[in-house]
């Protein structure tokens, strides 16, 4: 009908939106909730679609190009969904130098993807990092759980795919 307007359905559960209003008190804002509710969302959908990003602004009583700056800042939350198990490969110069690119190149071509891609079967994704931070381990890699990964060699890479893959999330 005319003058109609539709709701989209939710996308936050009752229980996503308070694990996000119980951050609220710990801050001085309800917009310096943006990053922990981020967070909260990735860890449950995998990706911070649109609509979460909407909605999130929504329960901070901010913008979604707000969330969307916070969200684009940093590179760990992707729109479309990830893999179980995300791994960045560095390719900063202390990694750059000792074969970093070759090595994401490298782990790319063993699982027939593109940096930011995800393996057909939805296991691993495999990002590109400015930096992680770990030069002494360089050429170096991290997955998403915390586990560090280098110096990698085309081996290590191989044995670090192996081992990524196996590991699924239920």
């Amino acid at each position: 009908m005319a003058g109609e307007t539709t709701t989209a359905t939710p996308m936050l559960t009752e229980a996503i939106r308070e694990k996000i209003r119980a951050y609220i008190p710990r801050y001085p804002s309800k917009r310096a909730v943006t990053l922990p509710a981020l967070h909260i969302v990735h860890e449950y959908f995998r990706c911070v679609p649109y609509q979460a990003m909407a909605e999130i602004a929504e329960i901070l009583e901010i913008t979604p190009a707000e969330v969307h700056d916070t969200m684009s800042f940093y590179g760990f939350f992707p729109q479309a969904p990830i893999g179980d198990v995300r791994v960045w490969v560095c390719r900063s110069i202390s990694c750059m130098l000792r074969g970093g690119e070759d090595m994401l190149n490298h782990a790319c071509h063993r699982l027939g993807i593109h940096p930011s891609e995800t393996t057909a079967d939805g296991k691993l994704t495999v990002d590109f990092a400015e930096c992680l931070g770990i030069c002494d381990f360089a050429p170096a890699a991290v997955a998403d759980d915390g586990r560090m990964f280098g110096p990698l060699t085309p081996e290590k890479v191989d044995a670090m795919i192996d081992e990524l893959k196996q590991e699924r999330k239920d």
